[in-house]
């Protein structure tokens, strides 16, 4: 029996290249492919070294003692955990981070509901002059904040809610424009015969906010409740106007009253302000590690689908 390479010896024709003799040369090095790869690997990791090592530096300093947090190296040459317990030992960190936790999870719950509650009424309900309502709502997102902040403070003022934690999340109860707008875009994704359908069925349009549209713009609903979460957390200007005392304070603003009377022990201790910032960072970093596939996939098809 003949082998493989005597086969094709004898069928071999003069300017035509043979099946198996195409299947058994190696394929061409592509040079080019391998460099673009290494290239494109080396800018991801340049760029995540990039991004990270603020924050690596700031556990690490978290960690040093005083005198070492602005040596240079990540590495403590002494690890000091007492940091941690120091901070609150000196400070009300338990208090702060209740108040921030609580501010932050209404604040997200109030903006996410009343906003989808917003958003579905422009997309379920046809009336006169609908797309300029709705172009006005949007609008309102060209006022700056400091147009809006003395009016706010007078009304909080006045209904007797200076000084708590009411005023930093009770006016999400009345829907954002930027998440109306968000959440519009993923209303009018849905198709409208399901609507159609369960107004058929005898549901009431809250019904149907809550049993159809709702649950078929979860990821959406989750990118706004993130969004939201991220933002009142890290918020300083609302606690700063509205909150005097010591106790009502979040977590920005008692980092900030650190900041302002440095006097612990006598002295500044930047460690324990490291470990502030830790503590202000570590929850949201957990938080979208916990939602990125839906957050990935509500910012991915957003305005994707409309009419």
């Amino acid at each position: 029996m003949a082998t493989r390479e005597e086969r094709i010896g004898r069928s071999f024709v003069p300017g035509v290249r043979h099946p198996e003799a195409v299947a058994a040369a190696p394929a061409p090095f592509d040079v080019r492919g391998l460099v673009r790869r290494v290239l494109f690997i080396a800018l991801l990791v340049g760029f995540t070294v990039l991004f990270i090592y603020p924050f690596i530096w700031l556990v690490s300093a978290s960690l040093k003692p005083g005198r070492e947090v602005f040596s240079g190296g990540l590495i403590p040459e002494t690890i000091r955990w007492e940091n941690y317990s120091e901070l609150f030992n000196q400070q009300p960190m338990l208090q702060w981070t209740w108040n921030s936790i609580l501010v932050s999870m209404a604040a997200a719950v109030s903006v996410t509901v009343s906003s989808a509650l917003v958003a579905f009424a422009f997309v379920f309900f046809r009336f006169p002059y609908r797309n300029v309502l709705f172009g006005i709502v949007l609008a309102t997102m060209m006022l700056p904040g400091a147009v809006t902040m003395i009016p706010q403070y007078l009304i909080w003022d006045f209904l007797g809610w200076r000084n708590t934690l009411v005023p930093l999340w009770a006016g999400n109860l009345f829907a954002s424009p930027f998440y109306i707008f968000l959440l519009r875009q993923f209303f009018l994704g849905i198709p409208r015969e399901l609507f159609d359908a369960a107004n058929v069925d005898g549901a009431s349009p809250l019904r149907t906010w809550w049993s159809v549209a709702l649950p078929l713009t979860m990821p959406a609903l989750i990118v706004v409740f993130v969004f939201e979460l991220k933002a009142a957390w890290t918020d300083i200007v609302k606690p700063l106007i509205f909150l005097e005392d010591i106790e009502q304070f979040t977590l920005p603003l008692g980092l900030k009253a650190i900041v302002d009377n440095p006097s612990i022990g006598g002295e500044l201790h930047f460690e324990l302000l490291a470990v502030g910032g830790v503590l202000v960072t570590v929850p949201m970093i957990v938080i979208f590690f916990l939602a990125q596939r839906y957050f990935l996939e509500g910012i991915a098809t957003t305005g994707s689908t409309g009419r």
